[in-house]
């Protein structure tokens, strides 16, 4: 069967048409070959735009189909559509939020898990998620003037750095860093000398921390000769002869003893005085009458004549 031109002409207008039809739709967001489930819920104002999407948890699973403003409530009227895979409870709410400073805005469906599921059609309540632009707005004066009183103090801070690098006063930050460069330069020129005393003297240092080596060597043999003659033991008997001796004199200051006696009773001091007194007087009359001591063996007596003043202050 032969088709004529006319139509095939047809044909093609036709076809241009309703591929221009669909095209027209699919870039407004509305798929004419779609299954996908629509639903609507209403909003104070409209923030949304044509084929803004829907999300759940995050993922992308549907999109707005229609915006109207409903006359009679002051509503607006959002349409959307989502997967006829996805299943979701009708006391559940489809939130508005910012997708970001520059990503506009887009709804999420949040399931409450509780009732019936949602059908085709059905109405589901609303609620929107404060954004960073909203924010912004809200607290725009209170951080416009923060950031006036900032840019402020900034420029106060700049103008007094200013002030302080270009000061040529000899407390300005320009003398400030030449006298640290000199201290820098000084301390260089004293690390010079340091090292060229030490490269000098290389040898007698080497020597003197050999002698110190062999020093610290006498030392610990030295350590090890007192550790072996047990010192601590010696020091321990010493303390106790101290201690002992302590003990003697505590025995002689309190009249113990002989010795304590000696030191502590009167009366055998006085005894002693008298004795050695006697004994005084003795050798003064042997001194002055040998001769009666030397006939001690005979029969004749001569008896004792106590000394005179004379005497006894002439052998004073």
């Amino acid at each position: 069967m032969k088709i004529s031109r006319e139509i095939k002409t047809a044909i093609l207008v036709i076809s241009g048409v309703l591929l221009f039809i669909y095209l027209f739709n699919y870039l407004k967001g509305q798929d004419l070959f779609s299954d996908e489930v629509e639903f609507y819920t209403e909003f104070d104002y409209n923030a949304l735009t044509m084929s803004s999407s829907v999300t759940i948890k995050g993922n992308t699973v549907g999109k707005v189909e229609n915006i109207k403003y409903d006359f009679k409530s002051g509503m607006t009227r959002v349409e959307f559509s989502v997967d006829p895979r996805l299943s979701f409870s009708k006391s559940s709410t489809i939130r508005l939020y910012e997708t970001g400073i520059m990503g506009g805005n887009a709804l999420a469906v949040i399931d409450s898990y509780k009732g019936e599921k949602a059908q085709k059609g059905d109405f589901i309540k609303s609620e929107i998620q404060p954004g960073l632009i909203s924010s912004l707005k809200d607290n725009f004066t209170g951080l416009s003037t923060d950031l006036d009183k900032t840019l402020r103090s900034a420029d106060t801070l700049m103008v007094s750095l200013n002030d302080l690098v270009v000061d040529e006063s000899d407390s300005g930050l320009k003398a400030t860093i030449s006298e640290l460069n000199s201290t820098l330069k000084s301390f260089k020129d004293l690390s010079y000398s340091i090292q060229k005393v030490v490269k000098d003297n290389d040898e007698k240092i080497a020597s003197t921390l050999e002698s110190f080596e062999k020093t610290s060597e006498n030392i610990t043999a030295l350590s090890e000769d007192l550790k072996k003659a047990q010192l601590s033991k010696t020091i321990d008997d010493f303390d106790k002869t101290l201690i002992k001796f302590t003990s003697v004199l505590e025995g002689l200051e309190n009249g113990e003893g002989s010795m304590g006696k000696l030191l502590k009773d009167d009366k055998l001091y006085n005894n002693l005085e008298a004795v050695t007194k006697e004994m005084e007087l003795l050798l003064l009359d042997i001194k002055l009458h040998p001769a009666r001591y030397r006939r001690i063996l005979s029969k004749k007596e001569i008896p004792y004549t106590p000394p005179t003043e004379e005497q006894l202050n002439k052998k004073n």
